[in-house]
């Protein structure tokens, strides 16, 4: 064991303590630039297409038929990253879940979706008007030349509490698709 001078003793101590002040010093002036960057950072580009795509924020229950059956399909819709992206989930929490996400990209307006095919297909928009929304196939991730993956998505708005989604998949060449009708939980489905 080593035994030091009571003079050095109080040296260790003052450069602990010296430490500490540097750390918290380092920490307070931190804060304000980083304030001060998230302060700097582009506006989010407010479309006309990206303000309708956000009136889908909220909880949705509907249906879809597949396979000749009806099936029932939850939708959940909240915006994300400071309001600069929009996430949808389908079929949250089960096997199946999928999220797409939608940001703006200066002034065009982007979907990634992350497919239960197991790739992402990136869609961009190529139409839009008050109530119809349509993003075609732009490029993905994990796309190998004979995977099917979503080529399409059309999203027509028919009031502020129903909108129906037509998701295409496009396999070896054949496109088929899918249309989900939806309704805000807790309100009526639509006539």
């Amino acid at each position: 064991m080593v035994v030091l001078p009571s003079c050095a003793l109080v040296e260790v101590k003052m450069i602990n303590s010296m430490r500490k002040v540097l750390a918290l010093a380092a920490l307070a002036s931190a804060v304000p630039v980083t304030m001060a960057v998230a302060a700097e950072h582009r506006p989010v580009m407010q479309t006309e297409a990206w303000k309708t795509l956000q009136t889908l924020v909220g909880q949705w229950q509907g249906t879809v038929v597949e396979d000749g059956k009806e099936q029932v399909s939850h939708v959940q819709v909240r915006m994300t990253g400071g309001g600069s992206a929009m996430m949808h989930v389908m079929a949250e929490g089960t096997p199946f879940e999928m999220v797409t996400m939608f940001h703006p990209d200066l002034d065009d307006l982007l979907a990634t979706h992350y497919c239960a095919a197991h790739n992402q297909p990136r869609m961009k928009l190529t139409s839009a008007t008050p109530t119809r929304l349509v993003f075609e196939f732009k490029d993905g991730t994990n796309i190998g030349p004979h995977d099917g993956y979503m080529a399409g998505l059309t999203i027509d708005i028919l009031d502020a509490n129903h909108h129906d989604e037509e998701w295409s998949y496009l396999q070896d060449g054949k496109r088929s698709t899918s249309v989900f009708h939806y309704a805000r939980a807790g309100t009526s489905p639509a006539p």
